[in-house]
């Protein structure tokens, strides 16, 4: 029997997981309609020889409290970027959209990416750029998507021309601050208690300007209402890019110290991720630091136990050699933390005492340098001829470096 309620029936997942992906295949469209009228509207302003974009871009997100604001100029430092952030918030309130509302047009996925893209290709920005709040809709995820294809296309289309330093290899970093609901709620309110107390003597004493207030930095429930909006909106666009682009998720609960470390290992150099392809390559050959350091410690170990089973007699006889001649020098040197020795005995001569003089200050904390320099020294003439002979004096010049002491002063 055929029931006439079908539309009572309740959706299966099936049902759902197609009405998620006819949803996602129109925000898709919307995002290449509207990427396609924005970089029409680019090429035929600029010309397609000028859409020169950032070589890196951070995209900075971060939950209500997370301090993206306190980090960014932390950030700026670890990359090496001089330009400030783009923020997009106060992008909205730039003459430019300010001119699109006056006109009566909303500040919606078109006109954003209109006015990021636009300031994107300015010259400052050539080297990098932090993106604060953006992406927050799936439709501008899909345009960043598109974006980073068409810097590709453009590096491809004007490599072999004499533009190709301007359309670089880009690299593109999704920077996460995350803290919990309860941590965001105290920094919101927090935030509100001394931007109140700021504004107060703002006005008592007329020094100063005035900070924006906001609501949610004094309602509880408005405060955890803006962290689940964040949660529900820029967070899952975030997370739609890890796949795709550089991913780094960084705990910002803890100190401050804490978080720009975070930050740091989120940040450390890889050039695999951000070297053209070709000159990754061509660098290939040379080892990374970190791959030499990583069993350093236990090969300086190996090292110096060999030294003691085969070459006994001569490794006393550079630690009698450190600890008679050169360890006075680095005493009287304590403060500085450079010690400089210049010394002719043979004993280091011998390229296996040389090499462990130089492991037993490694072993000890300390960081030593040895030069050899070859002195000619007059020694006989001829008196018939009046040639000069010549005897070359060898002169090591040791270098010793370590932290120096920290003098307490005043």
């Amino acid at each position: 029997m055929t029931s006439e309620n079908n539309s009572l029936v309740p959706a299966t997942s099936t049902d759902s997981a197609k009405q998620t992906i006819r949803h996602q295949d129109l925000e898709i469209k919307d995002a290449q309609v509207i990427f396609d009228a924005v970089w029409h509207d680019l090429e035929s302003r600029f010309g397609r020889d000028q859409l020169r974009f950032p070589k890196e871009i951070i995209l900075l997100g971060g939950a209500p409290g997370s301090g993206k604001g306190t980090n960014t100029a932390f950030i700026l430092k670890a990359r090496g970027l001089t330009c400030e952030p783009i923020v997009v918030s106060a992008l909205l309130d730039s003459p430019e959209a300010k001119s699109l509302k006056d006109a009566g047009q909303m500040v919606g996925d078109r006109q954003v990416i209109g006015l990021l893209f636009s300031r994107l290709i300015q010259e400052t920005y050539r080297d990098g750029v932090i993106l604060d709040g953006f992406p927050r809709t799936q439709v501008q995820v899909e345009c960043l998507k598109f974006l980073v294809d068409k810097m590709h296309g453009l590096r491809r289309e004007f490599y072999k021309s004499p533009l190709r330093a301007h359309f670089r290899h880009p690299t593109v970093h999704i920077m996460a601050l995350f803290v919990d609901e309860k941590t965001s709620v105290e920094r919101q309110l927090k935030r509100g208690l001394e931007i109140r107390k700021h504004n107060e003597e703002v006005r008592r004493t007329g020094l100063g300007e005035i900070q924006e207030e906001r609501a949610t930095d004094y309602d509880v429930d408005l405060a955890r209402r803006r962290y689940r909006v964040f949660k529900e909106q820029t967070w899952d666009a975030l997370q739609s890019l890890r796949e795709i682009f550089h991913y780094h998720l960084v705990n910002a609960q803890g100190a401050l110290e804490e978080v720009e470390q975070n930050i740091l290992h989120e940040l450390q150099y890889q050039s695999s991720l951000e070297l053209d392809p070709r000159t990754h390559d061509r660098l290939r050959a040379i080892p990374v630091a970190n791959d030499i350091i990583i069993h350093a410690r236990q090969e300086l170990v190996k090292r110096l136990d060999t030294y003691e089973y085969e070459h006994s007699e001569l490794f006393g006889r550079v630690v009698v050699f450190i600890d008679k001649k050169i360890m006075p020098i680095i005493l009287r040197h304590a403060i500085s933390g450079v010690a400089l020795v210049n010394t002719e005995d043979l004993l280091l001569d011998d390229p296996i005492a040389l090499a462990i003089l130089i492991d037993i200050f490694s072993e000890r904390g300390f960081h030593a340098t040895v030069d050899l320099h070859r002195i000619e020294i007059p020694d006989q003439m001829d008196v018939t001829t009046g040639k000069l002979t010549c005897r070359i004096k060898k002169v090591f010049r040791i270098q010793i470096r370590f932290r120096g002491s920290e003098i307490r002063r005043g």
